[in-house]
């Protein structure tokens, strides 16, 4: 889900960088061009990713989940809802700290002083894109390809045992 998640909202920030929201329709008239670009910081962030989920992302994220779901009540699609929100709801603002100080501190050249702002203005901006990119493409699409490798293994471990 790191990778996913990484290369999906890398796509839409370098979208954001080259203007694309600011166009008369939008990210609609993307092109390839954001692609390369998505890739190459895809290629570190979703280390980071990776990093702070497992550190705390996920736990908390689960915490907070625990608070409102009810295991064997509640519908396993809405505790699935609950839980990538509220990991979301730990890990946007985490990733947006990290991009903040790498991509506009370190490498942009922005004061200090201004982090807050840029960071709380990244939220803003990733917020509802990590949430719908979360519950509609990454989080699915992890879901299908770990089902696929669960069930070879399976069946691959069934082979075994009939032999």
């Amino acid at each position: 889900m790191s990778v996913l998640m990484a290369l999906g909202m890398e796509v839409y920030n370098v979208a954001f960088k080259m203007g694309y929201n600011a166009m008369p329709g939008g990210l609609s008239n993307m092109t390839n061009a954001v692609f390369p670009d998505a890739l190459r910081e895809a290629a570190f962030m979703w280390i980071f990713v990776f990093i702070f989920s497992n550190l705390w992302g996920n736990r908390i994220g689960h915490a907070l989940a625990s608070r409102i779901i009810r295991p064997g009540k509640d519908n396993p699609f809405f505790i699935m809802l609950m839980i990538s929100g509220c990991t979301v709801l730990i890990m946007c603002p985490t990733m947006s700290l990290a991009a903040s100080i790498l991509f506009n501190i370190c490498l942009g050249g922005a004061p200090v002083t201004q982090l807050p702002a840029i960071w709380v203005g990244t939220v803003l901006k990733n917020f509802p894109m990590a949430l719908l990119w979360n519950l509609f493409a990454a989080g699915p699409l992890t879901r299908l390809i770990f089902r696929g490798v669960c069930r070879g293994n399976i069946q691959l471990k069934s082979a075994e045992d009939s032999i």
